[in-house]
């Protein structure tokens, strides 16, 4: 990727933090899932940021001289500021649970086999009316 992005390995480098710290602040809200930026590389898959959103992110983060969880409090409160809520869709793993905007996506598609068709169909008439 050109000098817009930085590699996960790189952030991780240069701020001296473990891969364990990223997810976990990820996990609290204090970096947005849309910004993990996964392509493929000649080495596999990798995870990229903006540099212009990522590196002043950061910045507050390891700064901060309060709680954690107040600055994702308050990062949380100003992502959001329209009172009405959004269609998101949700997926649980074992990293725990990631929040997509409906709009935002680009495609969805289920691997359920057979079920797949009534599940989508489901899916579909809870958007509609939703």
């Amino acid at each position: 990727m050109d000098a817009t992005y930085i590699s996960k390995k790189e952030l991780l480098e240069m701020y001296g933090i473990s891969y364990g710290a990223l997810y976990r602040w990820k996990r609290m809200g204090l970096i947005p899932e849309d910004w993990f930026i996964r392509r493929s590389t000649s080495t596999g898959q990798e995870t990229f940021f903006r540099r212009d959103q990522i590196i002043p992110r950061m910045d507050q983060i390891t700064e901060r001289g309060a709680s954690l969880e107040n600055l994702a409090a308050e990062l949380n409160h100003r992502a959001s500021p329209d009172p009405e809520p959004r269609a998101e869709l949700l997926i649980q793993d074992a990293y725990g649970l990631h929040r997509y905007p409906l709009e935002a996506l680009e495609s969805v598609r289920l691997a359920l086999g057979a079920e797949q068709t009534e599940l989508l169909e489901q899916l579909k008439g809870a958007i509609r009316h939703g």
